[in-house]
């Protein structure tokens, strides 16, 4: 990284700061109706929902509300933009996929909905996102994208260049499948709404409480450094965090993905960018990058390299050269910023399953334990609705659009050949988009 940018890294995400009512560690033995690990969106809104109907519940998290992917993401409310066909479609076949795309879809209109329920100011701004090409190539791979897209029912438009000029676009993006659903918001703002408005319904979070162990059941007994929680139900909300729980060993592995953040932009150099109407930008990149404006003017750009740690370990670590990686392709689509201080670094862990698909179902000898994992780096809306609807089927009302997302996972490799595959495939990713971007440079 630049000399001025080494001091900029945060071991938190660049959106949040640990609240100022920390909620008491757990002490003591307790009995609850539901015990839920993880207090980010998938947790909270389970919380919420049973909270609503009279069901006790205990909320378990190892740091603070929002302290993981919830509070490190880019901030993309998207429906099913990010979802990979090639990964799922000829083994799940074509019905599944319009059940998981409608899932996708409508978790966007869930998340709107909660966010005016809930009044829960995030900055969220309806601009409609943007799969972008930078180099023509990549046209026949975005159209090939929405052509099956809406053979399953997921609906965009393709922008040229003269479209994508006309909306104000940044030039170094060329074409586009733009969706109109969906936007950006805040994501801290967003997970901070939800805590509060938990705390509000009487959600008991157990913050700084680790989870150690739990014993299989008809109760579920969980224990943590100075406590311990008995119920008939268990709920990991953990995503990447799952398989150092010993769960979806198998199943999910975590992704180290890195972002930064620019200090405000000036009027003037607001102005020469363009981009009036603040459209999320993601890439058409074999590993993409993301781009976009917050509501106090930085930009902030993420992903571009992904990392699988041995082991499925999770280490809350700084990545020196992704961020420089980052900066690179700040550079690149921006050049009228290059050299523009950093305001804020950070790195976070996504949970990816073989196909890209979430993973939702339950475990244990009487099936009481639920899960949830595997966003993919596309959680903010699909996990907040999928933890409402976990929260329903335990309440014992079923959802067609939670049925609709149960297949078979496939499995994983065991070590190490899991961190040998996967590190692999991901460097012949960076080598084919740094080929990519270098052919770009000197056109």
């Amino acid at each position: 990284m630049k000399g001025g940018d080494v001091d900029k890294y945060r071991t938190l995400g660049g959106w949040v700061e640990r609240p100022d009512d920390p909620q008491p560690e757990l002490e003591g033995d307790v009995s609850a109706d539901v015990v839920i690990v993880g207090a980010g969106f998938a947790g909270l809104y389970a919380a919420l929902e049973l909270v609503a109907h009279g069901v006790n519940v205990v909320v378990l998290e190892r740091e603070f509300a929002g302290f993981g992917a919830s509070g490190r993401n880019a901030g993309y409310l998207a429906g099913a933009l990010g979802l990979e066909y090639d990964l799922f479609l000829k083994r799940i076949g074509h019905d599944k996929a319009r059940n998981i795309v409608s899932f996708y879809e409508k978790a966007v209109d869930f998340v709107e909905g909660k966010l005016e329920e809930h009044k829960i100011d995030c900055d969220y701004n309806q601009s409609g996102l943007i799969r972008a090409g930078i180099d023509p190539s990549q046209e026949k791979k975005v159209r090939e994208g929405m052509r099956i897209g809406a053979q399953l029912g997921f609906q965009s438009e393709f922008l040229d260049r003269a479209e994508m000029r006309a909306r104000g676009i940044p030039p170094a993006f060329l074409f586009g499948n733009y969706v109109s659903r969906g936007g950006t918001l805040d994501p801290g703002k967003y997970v901070v709404g939800l805590r509060r408005a938990a705390l509000r319904a009487g959600v008991r979070i157990c913050e700084n409480t680790p989870l150690l162990s739990w014993t299989d059941g008809p109760v579920i007994k969980v224990r943590t450094p100075r406590g311990s929680a008995s119920a008939p139900v268990l709920m990991f909300a953990t995503n990447a965090y799952t398989p150092q729980l010993g769960l979806l060993v198998n199943k999910v592995v975590p992704l180290r993905v890195s972002a930064i953040e620019t200090e405000p932009l000036s009027e003037a150099q607001l102005r020469a960018l363009g981009w009036p109407r603040r459209e999320g930008i993601v890439t058409a990149h074999w590993t993409m990058e993301s781009h976009r404006l917050t509501a106090r003017n930085t930009l902030v750009a993420t992903t571009k390299r992904i990392h699988y740690p041995y082991g499925s370990k999770t280490p809350n670590v700084r990545d020196d050269g992704h961020y420089r990686e980052l900066r690179t392709a700040l550079h690149d689509r921006f050049p009228a910023l290059n050299g523009i201080a950093l305001r804020a670094c950070w790195s976070g862990y996504i949970s990816l399953a073989n196909d890209a698909l979430p993973v939702v179902g339950t475990t244990g000898t009487n099936q009481n334990i639920y899960y949830s994992a595997g966003c993919s780096g596309h959680g903010v809306a699909s996990q907040s609705m999928v933890g409402h609807m976990i929260a329903e089927q335990i309440r014992g009302i079923g959802n067609p659009l939670l049925a609709g997302l149960h297949h078979r996972t496939p499995s994983t490799w065991p070590e190490p050949l899991r961190w040998c595959a996967i590190n692999s495939v991901l460097g012949v990713a960076n080598m084919l988009d740094d080929r990519l971007n270098n052919k770009v440079r000197v056109a």
